[in-house]
């Protein structure tokens, strides 16, 4: 029989895969900006001091790391990761209600598997993170998308879906949003943890970008607010160690939680031990902080350099202006297409992503997103006069 019968699942009917990944193969070209991506730039990354802890943690326990680990999690780094999450996010929690994770994706994917049925009702903000929609579309759910303002997701219409179509989950990114940039403010945090739980809706907070901030004023969590576990913390180390690790975590009601161990045993067993363990020691030698500073001057600059090059970008007509994070959101007028014009802007030498791709249901062909962490500021000068001109005709 031929191959080409072969029937797949229905869960991947409409699945296209990741525009972002997509449009990465049109970046092979010699001399691209791209301000597609989200990686932290590779200047940030600590290969040097990472080498030396994994050197060290395999001297001494390799035996232990290199061998198979519990689901439940390599035991010190959540005991790291207690104090860290009181400290940085003002989570109180005990180490049963930490589950490490293969990056905060994963996280995700066992929140669905835990909690989604075909057809379950799923509001996300308008727009969010594509690959996290991916995600919630491969367990057939039906997403409900609410807009957002510059304090983040409209509470008041939230709430009206939360009485009129009784969803069962709320995926948010409270700070520096993707692909926003956006931090939603604190009293419609405290506002969303009230209505979690007076609606019975399980809110499943993203927040990778948070120790990313270049100005302003840091805000507490949405499960800081969280007095009956309807919140579920989803965190990674991606964005400030490194994203090979793979290293996330996930906070959540021990009952919830259970089930999402459960979900792991047959995805990975574990998440690799020796990464957890040179985590664990970035968190237990206080490495970490200290690290995220030295970052986070070099973000701040690109990001300044390319707010004001927006300021002046011909055909841009509104921009957001985050206080942190890796990206920018922008907007043409009405009539223009950023998504056609990715081509044009591409034959130019500079790339970006349609914000088309963000939205649930699509449409807004005149947004797109900007990354700034991975060009250089030269680079961003360049490639901003580039998307000028592009805009402009």
């Amino acid at each position: 029989m031929n191959i080409d019968s072969l029937q797949f699942a229905h869960r991947f009917n409409g699945i296209s895969g990741s525009a972002i990944r997509e449009i990465f193969k049109l970046l092979a070209v010699p001399g691209m900006i791209s301000f597609a991506g989200g990686n932290p730039s590779p200047d940030s990354l600590p290969g040097e001091k990472v080498g030396e802890l994994a050197k060290v943690l395999l001297t001494e326990k390799g035996k232990i790391l290199l061998q198979y680990g519990a689901t439940e999690g390599y035991a010190p780094l959540k005991e790291s990761l207690v104090p860290y999450l009181k400290d940085r996010f003002s989570i109180c929690c005990v180490e049963s209600e930490i589950l490490p994770v293969t990056g905060s994706t994963q996280a995700m994917d066992l929140l669905c598997k835990a909690l989604i049925n075909p057809g379950d009702k799923v509001v996300v903000e308008n727009p969010t993170f594509l690959g996290n929609m991916q995600c919630l579309n491969l367990y057939q759910a039906h997403l409900i998308p609410v807009d957002s303002d510059d304090e983040g997701i409209d509470v008041d219409h939230l709430e009206e879906v939360f009485k009129t179509e009784h969803p069962k989950m709320l995926y948010i990114i409270p700070t520096f949003q993707n692909p926003t940039g956006r931090t939603l403010s604190l009293e419609r945090r405290k506002r969303i943890a009230a209505l979690a739980s007076k609606y019975g809706v399980i809110v499943a907070e993203d927040d990778p970008y948070r120790d990313l901030r270049y100005t302003g004023t840091e805000l507490p969590s949405i499960k800081s607010f969280d007095t009956e576990g309807w919140v579920a913390f989803m965190g990674s180390f991606s964005k400030v160690i490194s994203p090979g690790l793979r290293v996330g975590y996930l906070v959540a009601h021990p009952a919830l939680l259970r089930k999402c161990t459960i979900g792991k045993q047959s995805s990975d067993v574990h998440t690799a031990l020796i990464n957890q363990a040179v985590v664990d020691q970035y968190l237990r030698q206080d490495l970490l902080m200290p690290h995220v500073q030295s970052i986070c001057k070099a973000y701040g600059e690109k990001m300044e350099t390319m707010l004001q090059m927006l300021s002046k970008c011909g055909g841009v007509a509104r921009y957001t202006r985050p206080e942190g994070g890796l990206f920018i959101f922008c907007e043409l007028e009405k009539d223009r297409d950023a998504t056609a014009l990715l081509k044009k802007a591409v034959d130019q030498g500079v790339a970006y992503v349609p914000g088309t791709h963000f939205y649930a249901n699509g449409g807004h062909h005149n947004t797109f997103r900007l990354n700034f962490s991975m060009p250089s500021v030269e680079q961003i000068k360049t490639g901003m006069e580039k998307l000028s001109c592009v805009f402009s005709e």
